[in-house]
């Protein structure tokens, strides 16, 4: 009996709603029920009664929406005397503070955590609805871009609302268009919020940390929004793109064909190459007003490591991020790896000209790079940055050279990714094969009055911790860690070393390596190569003789195995006994080898 009371109520309330929404559809006699209903679209109350209030408020304000006044901050809105004062009029715009109203009370509903998913799902379409039908059948930005703006700003993530308007709203092209132009107006408040916090000194420090990590969260949202927009290949040559405010685009053409046939410029408007033109204008816009806020690492990172693909091949003109790589790309580590790749593709496909760069490059080249995330496609563009042939033979060596001296401190897959770079320059570079058959460097003539000059062995002159390259004397060296490879303790390494042996200056004989064949290796590829290896002769512990000792004299000339007695004389320390009781105790062990 209590459970039946308890749940009485609810069904009352529930069918109050229903009666209220019936009655405010069917006259305007009840018009005072929209107050009531909109009381209800709360992200606290039951979502069975916000579901039902917003059915009733969805299918009236769909009705009466074509026929009301602009907002009141629209600027469109001039009211004459006599309008001001038309019962009509007052009443149509106070349905338009209404609906304002409820297009806020939408918004704290879909960005509010307490909301379930499937309430904020069926409120998400009502709303996109109204951005479709609410500015006479023409997109309506205004309260769209709201919804952004709350979405970005919100206290609390609302990843499900995003995943939302990704895969269900992001494959029309009005949508696009239109998030393009509102990040970069949120991108643009977010940094010029930045900057009057930078100049304003707050005293109160919890506060502060507050606001850095409500622009982090807010630069993450941003940042989320904006890369899964679908890329822009195919517009120019597809008119069959579908619209959310409208229908597709090839009925819009003929539409707007029929009634501006002698106005071309209109006409061009609506073609897809234009199309094409404006939306790669406000994609360039909305990704450099995004690049110049202060991004967290994290964010950083999957930037740098997506820019190239994503980015890049659809910005109006991709010069305009010459600032930001190149800035990223000086900073060092794995930034500077990761920058490496767009900086590359702006260099080589758009002219971008970086003189510093070769030797920004060498800088990066040291052995915590060998374990770096992104190592594989590093050494693939460094392979590639070194394949000019105009490249000076003073950098090719100095390359070279840092590349051999880092094969001795670095894990035996990137020793074999360095023998093969050094297998392509030298290959391409015949200038630097001098590094390989440099004789013994010979000194000056010491003393006076004599002819005779002595070898100096073991100097190298390279200088291995300048990170200019041009001074690092790489070529008065030589690759003399290439032949300490030779008995590296990893097999693999020392058999590939052996193709350093060749002329490599013959290139009719030799081919290049794939670095990426190398770039990706580790301990476990490793292994796995040297297990499916097939193995011709199989070395077996066989013995023709039985052996008399653990050691043979071959193995190890000009040592012995032979222990002697030692015949100690007494000190006269009053020890002998003592003396002769570890004597006795100690073994006398005599290796004889035969």
């Amino acid at each position: 009996m209590a459970s039946i009371l308890t749940k009485k109520p609810k069904k009352t309330k529930l069918k109050e709603l229903k009666t209220l929404g019936q009655q405010l559809l069917s006259s305007r006699a009840h018009i005072n029920n929209l107050p009531l209903l909109l009381t209800v679209i709360t992200p606290s109350s039951p979502p069975q009664h916000v579901l039902e209030s917003l059915l009733s408020l969805q299918s009236f304000f769909t009705t009466v929406l074509p026929d009301l006044p602009p907002s009141s901050n629209s600027k469109k809105r001039r009211l004459n005397d006599s309008a001001k004062d038309d019962p009509e009029f007052i009443y149509r715009t106070w349905l338009r503070s209404k609906f304002d109203e409820f297009v806020t009370l939408l918004i704290e509903v879909l960005v509010s955590p307490d909301t379930e998913e499937t309430l904020r799902e069926i409120v998400l379409d009502s709303f996109m609805e109204f951005v479709k039908l609410g500015n006479r059948g023409r997109f309506y930005s205004a309260i769209y871009h709201k919804l952004l703006r709350n979405t970005v700003h919100s206290a609390t993530p609302v990843d499900f609302l995003s995943e939302l308007l990704a895969s269900k709203y992001f494959k029309y092209i009005d949508v696009r268009y239109f998030t393009f132009i509102s990040m970069e107006k949120l991108a643009e408040t977010l940094d010029t919020t930045n900057i009057h916090d930078d100049k304003t000194v707050s005293g109160d420090g919890d506060s502060t940390n507050q606001s850095r990590e409500s622009m982090e969260l807010s630069i993450h949202k941003i940042h989320y929004i904006i890369s899964h927009i679908p890329p822009l290949e195919g517009i120019a040559g597809n008119s069959e793109h579908e619209m959310w405010s409208g229908s597709e685009l090839s009925k819009l053409r003929k539409a707007e064909d029929k009634q501006l046939k002698t106005d071309k410029g209109d006409n061009d408007v609506l073609s897809p190459a234009t199309i094409c033109k404006k939306m790669k204008l406000k994609f360039t816009k909305a990704w450099i007003s995004f690049l110049r806020l202060p991004l967290p690492i994290d964010v950083y990172k999957e930037v740098l490591a997506t820019l190239h693909q994503a980015v890049i091949p659809h910005l109006s003109n991709p010069i305009i991020l010459c600032d930001f790589l190149t800035r990223s790309y000086d900073i060092g580590g794995v930034v500077s790896v990761m920058a490496l790749s767009s900086l590359f593709v702006l260099m080589t496909k758009h002219g971008l000209e970086y003189p510093n760069f070769y030797e920004k490059l060498y800088a990066l080249l040291a052995p915590s790079i060998f374990m770096a995330k992104h190592r594989a496609k590093f050494f693939e563009l460094l392979d590639s940055c070194l394949k000019s042939p105009l490249l000076p033979a003073y950098l090719a060596a100095a390359f070279t050279k840092k590349l051999s001296r880092l094969a001795l401190s670095v894990p035996p897959s990137g020793a074999l990714v360095i023998i093969a770079l050094i297998h392509n320059l030298l290959r391409r570079h015949p200038s630097i094969n001098c590094l390989v058959h440099r004789d013994v460097v010979k000194g000056d003539n010491s003393g006076t009055g004599t002819s005779i000059s002595h070898k100096r062995i073991g100097i190298d002159h390279f200088k291995d911790e300048e990170s200019n390259p041009m001074k690092s004397n790489a070529m008065r060296s030589s690759l003399w860690e290439m032949h300490t490879l030779r008995h590296h303790y990893c097999p693999p390494v020392s058999r590939f070393v052996l193709s350093l042996e060749n002329d490599l200056t013959v290139r009719s004989k030799t081919t290049e390596m794939n670095i990426k064949d190398f770039s990706s290796g580790s301990y476990a590829t490793i292994f796995g190569d040297e297990i499916r290896r097939r193995v011709k002769q199989v070395p077996l512990a066989f013995y023709k003789a039985t052996p008399t000792c653990l050691f043979s004299e071959s193995e190890f000339p000009g040592w012995t195995f032979k222990f002697e007695e030692s015949k100690e004389n007494d000190t006269g320390n009053g020890n002998t006994s003592a003396e002769n009781d570890v004597s006795t105790k100690r073994q006398r062990i005599e290796i004889e080898c035969s």
